[in-house]
């Protein structure tokens, strides 16, 4: 039975690691994948790990159409076995609406990996549909660690160093234009936006000062 399946976690968790090697498996077996991802850190058309892993992949924008997008490849006599779809936070609910239908519909299997949460921990929609329609959700082992060495939960966005809270839900620190960054936090030290550049400001006030 096909499956629709969804691999979440903070940053730096290994999403897109996993996602090239589930690729890489599959293929391993004589499987033939379709790679989706979306605003990667590489650049256009391209799913990267942060461990230096990548491999081309299929842009998604607005325009995406899944169900059209598998159609088109077996009219055209390619089989397609299953779906890698990365940074799937940043996908429409219309989209993961898509991916389950391939999923019930001609039984292949989708696996989905992104970020449940922005960094105002909100759910991003794409996220929160693939909860409502996944099969399984899997939660990620490998533990992204705060600064200060507990379990990271939440990611934080910075600008200089200092975490804010307020702007547009999307913008992609590795690749836009500006200063924007990103940092995970647990949640007491995201709670109190105490970010690891604050941590070491406050380490080196002197004595008395607040």
């Amino acid at each position: 039975m096909a499956e629709l399946v969804f691999f979440s976690g903070t940053m730096d968790c290994g999403k897109s690691t996993l996602a090239l090697q589930t690729a890489y498996n599959h293929e391993r077996r004589g499987m033939r994948g379709l790679l989706y991802s979306r605003n990667d850190r590489a650049g256009t058309g391209r799913l990267s790990s942060r461990i230096g892993l990548e491999s081309r992949a299929f842009e998604v924008d607005e325009s995406t159409d899944f169900w059209k997008a598998v159609a088109r490849e077996r009219t055209d006599g390619r089989e397609v076995d299953f779906l890698i779809c990365d940074e799937v936070q940043f996908y429409t609910e219309a989209q993961i609406e898509q991916l389950a239908r391939i999923v019930d519909e001609i039984e292949i299997d989708v696996f989905g990996f992104g970020i449940t949460s922005d960094f105002m921990t909100r759910l991003f929609p794409g996220s929160a549909r693939m909860i409502e329609l996944a099969d399984r959700v899997e939660v990620l082992q490998v533990r992204a660690l705060c600064w200060c060495g507990k379990h990271a939960t939440h990611n934080a966005r910075t600008v200089d160093g200092a975490m804010v809270t307020e702007g547009e839900q999307v913008v992609v620190g590795d690749t836009d234009a500006g200063k924007a960054g990103y940092e995970v936090l647990c949640r007491y030290h995201h709670m109190r936006r105490m970010t690891a550049s604050a941590a070491r400001a406050a380490k080196q006030l002197p004595l008395g000062e607040p």
